[in-house]
């Protein structure tokens, strides 16, 4: 497959794992795949943190990906969630990605290890020098403790020629700021954080992995489209619109338990997490319900 090296710009669905009695749902996650397309959405990014990747097992892992490729046809882009805290196990899940056929690797911040900037520098270009996909670097300080420095990368987007995007989900519109001074043209920066979509893509993101778009993915192309045709105005009316859902899948519980129980109850997929995960307190689940409803959702 030969990719383009802008390819990283418009709207991105980091996918949920639908499971029930203890497996994997693959009729549901094919029709959640299905709603995707039909609305618009860029790219997938199956078996990433939100598709509860650190639960499943190394084979429901691969078979996920696979699952994915197969089912998606070409529609979108596959962005493969194939990173690790171990390099190696990196390095195995992204080359088996290649392999399989998918267009690129989201590569998430290593977790739990702290490595220095420097060792994220090793970590990260042992993977790209392993693989021939395009990677997104992914930076988000709340899961792994440690933020993929500006400079670390722009190291690596100039001196790896197939790390060509990054993710920022740490909060800061100053980062978008910070990173859109320290890394090359070639290095495509996308928000990580529905609510900070607008403001993200105004200082120079191109796109969004988005969360929400699980369940409202035709809203999230509508406002990543109107950020990339300057039609602020536009996407000001759809942010201030939407911010009470994106506040509530973002702050009621950790990540992915807002929006698999919003998926759950718009009737996508059974109500099943993989421990340590569980889901919403009786308390945030009448709060989540009540959004959905004034959302017209359910």
């Amino acid at each position: 497959m030969r990719h383009k090296r802008r390819m990283f710009r418009g709207t991105y669905t980091a996918l949920i794992t639908p499971f029930r009695n203890g497996s994997v749902d693959y009729d549901a996650f094919r029709a959640l795949i299905d709603r995707q397309a039909a609305a618009g959405i860029t790219g997938i990014v199956p078996v990433g943190t939100t598709g509860e990747s650190p639960t499943v097992t190394p084979e429901e892992h691969l078979e996920i990906i696979r699952v994915a490729i197969e089912h998606n046809a070409g529609r979108m882009q596959v962005i493969a969630g194939t990173g690790a805290n171990a390099t190696a196990e990196a390095i195995h899940l992204t080359q088996a990605a290649e392999a399989m056929g998918a267009d690129a690797s989201l590569q998430v911040c290593p977790y739990y290890n702290k490595p220095s900037q420097e060792g994220l520098y090793q970590h990260y270009k042992a993977v790209a020098d392993a693989t021939k996909l395009p990677i997104m670097l992914y930076s988000v300080p709340g899961r792994s403790t440690v933020a993929i420095a500006p400079e670390t990368a722009a190291r690596l987007a100039s001196e790896c020629s197939n790390v060509l995007s990054l993710k920022e989900a740490g909060g800061s519109v100053d980062r978008i700021n910070q990173l859109v001074q320290a890394v090359p043209n070639s290095c495509e920066l996308l928000s990580g954080d529905d609510p900070l979509t607008l403001p993200f893509m105004a200082c120079g993101a191109v796109g969004l992995v988005s969360v929400a778009a699980n369940i409202i993915p035709e809203v999230m192309v509508q406002l990543v489209n109107a950020c990339l045709d300057n039609n602020y105005p536009d996407a000001l009316t759809l942010q201030k619109k939407y911010y009470p859902l994106f506040n509530a899948l973002m702050s009621l519980d950790t990540n992915p338990v807002p929006i698999k129980t919003a998926a759950v109850l718009m009737g996508h997929c059974s109500d099943e997490f993989r421990l340590p995960l569980v889901g919403l307190s009786e308390e945030n689940h009448a709060k989540l319900t009540e959004v959905l409803q004034e959302f017209g959702l359910i």
